[in-house]
């Protein structure tokens, strides 16, 4: 099954949670004025391969979904070029960084053997990057306004191939999470109807947009999306964060649907600052990893009932109901890493689910969602800047 796209890395970090706010914010600073030239030049010459579906593990395609998750990449990609400069062009979410840090992640020895597939080889330890990010759009969103934040992982050295056509020898495994265990929305013409919503140059609609919202994309969608914006951290790297999302753990027969989460197991003495300045997530980064190192543990949650539905990213999988299981330490050594070089080499790497070996093949509609909008879209921001990208 083919569209348009053409596969490309993610350049836009760890995915669609910002991209509500993005709309929003576009639309009240009225950035939403896009050209049809500009959606047809996104749009030109790009093909990728739909994700296929895996009946076995509870995946649907949803009526509409490619042609919905076609259009949804066109607004996002004209939305970009209308609103940045060539050579400019940053990410549409997840934009402001609040660090990318050297780290090891490290198999438990001892791991039991139903886990031990694809990367989590017992005993093996992989050099790594993390990035951590605000979800929204705008780089100098302050700290202390609610939003969900990111935590993307990138193993190197990884054997074998990855189900991301153009990079099937990167020798890498990508973990996308972010600081809740679910996401807003997870239909794939209720998306596009809310990116139809905040960008109509109907003035009724921009007027009525907020109670036109829950129209769109449903009450539980809003109150989640109300929820994950309202959220705050103190410290980044003690935060805990979720996939929101399900993946396949294992091949074959033997293959089951899990979730994956980030714990910190660094003691987490901190709280948020009387008057805090706008950057002072990646002070506080700055300052424990200046001091020492930092740990957290790498869990996977397996699906213990089929009503746990892969499909389904809005309602979570609860953790009396399915346990998680420790895996993999993360351990961040002392570091500096707010360098102009590190900085430029962050806001040039790239994430995706779909940077993985097929035993950690993405499931559900806001997976397959996530592989046509982030190729094409990464496609668009790399030609914008002439550059082009390579897996470290």
């Amino acid at each position: 099954m083919k569209i348009n796209l053409n596969p490309t890395k993610n350049w836009l970090g760890a995915g669609l949670v910002g991209t509500i706010a993005f709309t929003i914010n576009m639309v009240s600073m009225g950035f939403f004025a896009t050209s049809g030239i500009a959606q047809d030049n996104a749009q030109e010459g790009m093909e990728i391969a739909y994700p296929e579906v895996d009946p076995v593990l509870g995946e649907k395609l949803q009526e509409g979904e490619i042609e919905s998750a076609t259009e949804i990449a066109k607004i996002i990609s004209a939305t970009l070029l209308h609103l940045y400069p060539p050579g400019h062009v940053k990410r549409d979410a997840h934009t402001k960084t609040h660090g990318c840090v050297k780290a090891e992640f490290s198999v438990e020895e001892n791991l039991e053997n139903r886990l031990a597939k694809g990367v989590f080889i017992p005993g093996k330890t992989y050099p790594a990057w993390i990035r951590y990010s605000n979800g929204g759009s705008s780089l100098t969103r302050a700290d202390i306004e609610g939003d969900a934040r990111g935590m993307a992982i990138k193993l190197l050295g990884v054997q074998g191939e990855t189900l991301l056509e153009r990079d099937k020898m990167a020798g890498t495994q990508d973990f996308i999470m972010m600081s809740t265990p679910v996401f807003f929305v997870d239909d794939a013409e209720d998306y596009l109807s809310l990116m139809k919503l905040y960008t109509s140059k109907n003035k009724v609609k921009q007027k009525l947009k907020a109670l036109l919202t829950p129209v769109a994309i449903g009450l539980k969608s809003t109150k989640v999306a109300a929820k994950v914006k309202s959220k705050k951290i103190d410290h980044p790297l003690k935060t805990r964060y979720w996939s929101t999302t399900a993946y396949q753990l294992g091949a074959g027969a033997n293959r089951f649907a899990i979730k994956f989460s980030a714990r910190p197991c660094t003691p987490h003495t901190e709280s948020i600052p009387e008057d805090p300045d706008d950057y002072f997530l990646r002070h506080a980064m700055q300052e424990t990893l200046s001091d020492g190192p930092a740990c957290v543990d790498f869990l996977v949650q397996p699906r213990t009932r089929s009503s746990m539905s892969v499909e389904d990213s809005r309602t979570e999988w609860l953790e009396e109901e399915a346990p998680f299981h420790k895996v993999a330490t993360i351990t961040i050594p002392q570091q500096i890493f707010d360098t102009p070089e590190q900085n430029a080499f962050c806001e040039n790497l790239s994430f995706t689910p779909w940077h993985a070996l097929p035993e950690h093949r993405p499931l559900g509609a806001t997976n397959r969602l996530r592989k046509v909008i982030y190729a094409h879209i990464s496609r668009t921001r790399r030609e914008a800047n002439s550059v082009s990208t390579q897996e470290p």
